[in-house]
């Protein structure tokens, strides 16, 4: 589990109402959303809440940082736990950072390889109106995860990160989006080379042959690339910085050429990760339609834009003829006054109106005509079933294979129908809606959630049956592997366990089951037939009985013959014809009392 808090860079994007609104959108995915709650607020609903922190933020006047504290709790790729365990995982963090009396809004969020939750919290204290900022929230964090994988049996993780500042940003912008940074680039490529350096003219060459230039910057150095990306020299080593260097190669020197004048051997572009699969095409085709997207958008803004001008000069040509009518037939000085005030206040409104639609306008345009990033774009081709972007996602470094609940077949994949689709994830994880559960495929195998109901466990079986054949191969909790083989039975699935151990119980569940549908056995149903009801059968009333091992009793061969009774002799009465001729009887008894007291109360 790692918790992670996310800084807002820039104090006028801070808005705890759009992160709220953010977390807790579904976008339009059956299964994004878990369970999403408002914690200390007095609101009914999320957007009344929202309301209540917004006011409670609008009381601190004095504050100048930031109000919102946005926080990520990750857990584990395959780790599903419990709605109160998470509730209580949350509650405890918050706590732990002083926020436990704090405003917050919490969302569980499931369309990623790794289920977390997002909260946002309300700096300013409900009561006080004070602003709390924690002290050393990175160590905080590390200690609670700590605790809490402890506490509630979650797989550890390292909580201290290897990579801080720049190049921490870095290695999430290459997660991210899926594009080389320079600071990868240059450790990949050339990093060897600039350590091997003997002297500031040699370190000065290396530069030149990989398209950098070493140069100063406030008290530092900095690697400049051709296409102007900077990166502090410190951030890439911590013995490339500039005390480190002057230490080992004396006074700093600066470059006698130009980078322009020699020929750079290999030169930095932020093109997408190297991968195990050929992506020449698919990325020629993105820069492609990214161009076109800017072109796209840029016309239709012109377009907006020369809208937006025709319709404040057309307010403005009727302002004026209504400011030259007013001059023509008003009367007095003080009526053509209040007639010229009344003109201006309804040309501002109108001018007002059409720049509010504008940037309405303005506002779809850039969301419809917007660009993504090379792993948003390949998700984006992936869910329009482009199988080559979807290689690409899964080749990717950081793509893994799903862990927890999981079915796999021993065939080889093949394709076949599939349910909706839900999302892919950024790892080329294919979400799938099986009933109210989610179904996830990742290529290799499937994985199906830890609160998955019979239909989705059901639903899973029949789509790594069509994958991959009839032999499956089941990995999980035993009660996992029960449901698995309960649903198996259920529907009737002709498939096979790798495990000898659950193929014997599905083998022994499916006799179970094939006996009670045998046929002369009438089937339980939820209810007696309409001329069943209301009434009582006596064993020889009934449709069918089988007593289990009467009809392997040897027949007792009588010691003496007994005389057989005559056609006139009747038996004596069984001990249960006894007892329901008392039930009649007694039913009888009641039926008269009451016909009685009827007749005396006429």
């Amino acid at each position: 589990m790692i918790a992670k808090h996310v800084p807002m860079r820039s104090l006028g994007k801070s808005d705890f109402a759009g992160l709220a609104n953010y977390i807790t959108d579904a976008q339009s995915k059956d299964h994004r959303l878990g369970h999403v709650q408002a914690t200390n607020c007095e609101a009914g609903s999320i957007q009344d809440a929202i309301t209540e922190v917004l006011a409670t933020q609008h009381t601190n006047t004095r504050a100048k940082g930031d109000k919102t504290y946005h926080l990520i709790v990750s857990f584990r790729a395959g780790e599903q736990p419990s709605a109160d365990t998470l509730r209580a995982i949350e509650e405890r963090i918050c706590a732990g950072l002083g926020y436990g009396e704090h405003q917050r809004i919490s969302a569980v969020h499931n369309d990623t390889d790794n289920l977390h939750i997002h909260i946002a919290i309300n700096k300013i204290h409900p009561t006080r109106h004070t602003m709390h900022e924690p002290y050393y929230p990175h160590r905080a964090l590390a200690e609670l995860c700590t605790a809490l994988e402890r506490d509630y049996g979650l797989e550890r993780d390292n909580h201290e990160p290897r990579k801080r500042g720049a190049e921490g940003r870095a290695a999430d912008m290459e997660r991210h989006a899926g594009v080389e940074s320079l600071v990868g680039w240059i450790k990949r490529e050339c990093l060897d080379e600039i350590k091997g350096a003997q002297s500031w003219q040699e370190l000065h060459q290396v530069m030149r042959e990989n398209g950098l230039e070493l140069r100063v910057r406030a008290n530092g150095l900095v690697f400049e690339a051709g296409d102007g990306t900077m990166v502090k020299a410190s951030t890439v080593a911590r013995d490339l910085s500039k005390p480190s260097l002057e230490a080992r190669l004396g006074p700093f020197e600066a470059s006698p050429e130009r980078q322009a004048q020699t020929t750079a051997k290999r030169q930095y572009r932020k093109d997408p990760i190297r991968l195990r699969v050929n992506t020449v095409e698919l990325y020629a085709k993105y820069k492609a339609e990214q161009q076109s997207l800017t072109t796209a958008r840029g016309q239709a803004l012109e377009r907006a834009r020369h809208r937006k001008d025709r319709l404040i000069e057309a307010a403005k040509r009727s302002n004026r003829l209504r400011r030259a009518t007013i001059k023509v037939v008003g009367e007095g000085r003080t009526n053509k006054k209040l007639l010229y005030a009344q003109a201006s206040k309804a040309l501002r409104s109108e001018i007002q109106a059409i720049n509010k639609q504008f940037q309405q306008e303005r506002t779809a345009l850039y969301a419809e005509h917007s660009r993504r990033t090379w792993a948003d774009w390949l998700k984006k081709e992936a869910q329009h079933g482009s199988a080559d972007a979807l290689a690409a996602l899964r080749a990717r470094e950081a793509a893994q294979g799903l862990k927890g609940n999981t079915i796999r077949g021993e065939g080889q994949a093949r394709p076949g129908h599939a349910p909706a689709v839900d999302n892919i994830t950024k790892k080329g994880t294919i979400i799938f809606r099986a009933g109210n559960s989610a179904v996830r495929d990742d290529g290799e195998r499937l994985a199906v959630s830890s609160q998955a109901d019979r239909a989705g466990v059901a639903a899973a079986l029949r789509l790594a049956m069509e994958r991959y054949g009839e032999r499956i191969a089941v990995s999980g909790s035993v009660a996992f592997k029960a449901a698995v083989i309960r649903a198996a039975v259920d529907a009737q699935l002709p498939i096979t366990f790798a495990d000898p151990a659950l193929e014997s119980r599905r083998q022994a569940e499916t006799t179970k089951a094939e006996v009670k549908r045998r046929p002369g056995v009438p089937a339980a149903g939820p209810e007696p037939p309409p001329h069943r009801r209301h009434g009582l059968r006596t064993l020889g009333q009934l449709d069918n009985l089988h007593i289990e091992g009467e009809a392997q009793r040897p027949a007792q061969v009588p010691t003496t013959s007994a005389p057989k009774p005559s056609r006139v002799q009747k038996s004596a009465p069984s001990e249960l014809e006894q007892r329901e001729a008392r039930i009649r009887a007694q039913m009888e008894a009641k039926r008269a009392r009451r016909q009685g007291r009827k007749g005396r109360g006429a």
